[in-house]
């Protein structure tokens, strides 16, 4: 199976923006506010579908199951597409939230599974900042009390990220994205979020937007915080630094001033250009991954050759 490239799902909501177009170079609309590009999901009627080569018009909720070995090779079979990689533009804030892990998920949320993620901050504007965990000293009891009163961000730790910035997020970690940023994410195959708050702001149709204070109680991991972004850690490759590894997923982060081989391991890599540009050798669409493409690496395509034109910056994410 041949590298895969697919359309990218875009979704609009009240906090994004314009720079999945104009930084990216996402075929975005005319609208101000476009917020996510899904790249890779196979999700329920969220699927991504094939762009080029001799399985266009495919999704990968179609592929999974047809060629599921020859796409997940060690890791086949699944019953979707373990893996979501999307693309965030926070325009302005997005809601206090948390997302529940497997196990909670089956028991609230029906059918899907838990959301345990990893961001790696893109472009950041003067003033940014992420919330990420619960302030030392903070319990249940103290975040209820605050959300009571309007304030629950007094709860959280607040830091201010820089480009290259990977922030890992375990299902359970109360989190928010500020104003300002583009994000990069990995993620389960889940859209499972539970709002805390939302700024008190109203959507289009003038209503507040619903929250689920009740479940997100039920799920906050109170032990998780402050959360700091992540230390990348050497591997045997001097050009890859490992930002996360956990048992949902594993986040490598390429620095390429060379060809290098990718692949060729029994298992399918998801690879989102960040940074400058690279060829992939047998690409159907024939031209190079810039800044914002993703490609998938099915398992049964072995190890190809990337090429830096001239240099990429590039993360690698893949099943454990």
């Amino acid at each position: 199976m041949d590298p895969l490239r697919f359309h990218p799902i875009f979704r609009r909501y009240l906090w994004g923006g314009r720079r999945l177009g104009t930084v990216l170079g996402k075929p975005i609309g005319h609208e101000s506010d476009y917020a996510e590009s899904w790249e890779i999901v196979d999700r329920g009627e969220d699927q991504s579908v094939v762009a080029y080569g001799p399985l266009a018009g495919k999704t990968l909720g179609e592929l999974v199951r047809s060629d599921g070995k020859a796409l997940l090779g060690r890791h086949y079979p699944q019953p979707r597409f373990p893996l979501l990689c999307k693309f965030l533009d926070a325009h302005v804030q997005l809601s206090v939230q948390v997302h529940p892990n497997d196990q909670q998920a089956a028991q609230l949320a029906s059918s899907d599974f838990g959301k345990t993620e990893a961001w790696v901050i893109l472009a950041s504007e003067p003033g940014s900042y992420i919330y990420a965990g619960v302030r030392r000293g903070f319990d249940r009891r103290a975040l209820e009390r605050e959300i009571a009163r309007g304030t629950c961000e007094l709860c959280l730790h607040r830091f201010e990220p820089r480009v290259g910035d990977c922030l890992f997020l375990p299902a359970g970690t109360v989190h928010a994205l500020g104003p300002g940023l583009l994000v990069a994410e990995i993620q389960q195959s889940s859209d499972t979020t539970y709002r805390l708050y939302d700024w008190n702001r109203r959507g289009p149709d003038g209503k507040t937007r619903m929250l689920h204070i009740e479940q997100a109680l039920e799920v906050i991991d109170f032990e998780r915080g402050p959360v700091a972004p992540q230390f990348p850690q050497p591997t045997d490759r001097p050009f890859v630094e490992q930002l996360v590894r956990c048992d949902k997923f594993v986040l490598d982060r390429w620095l390429l001033a060379e060809p290098q081989p990718i692949g060729g391991d029994h298992r399918c890599h998801v690879i989102c250009v960040v940074e400058g540009g690279a060829a992939v050798e047998n690409d159907p669409a024939n031209r190079l991954l810039t800044r914002g493409d993703t490609l998938l690496l099915p398992a049964s395509s072995g190890a190809v050759t990337i090429t830096p034109q001239p240099n990429a910056t590039l993360l690698d994410a893949y099943l454990p």
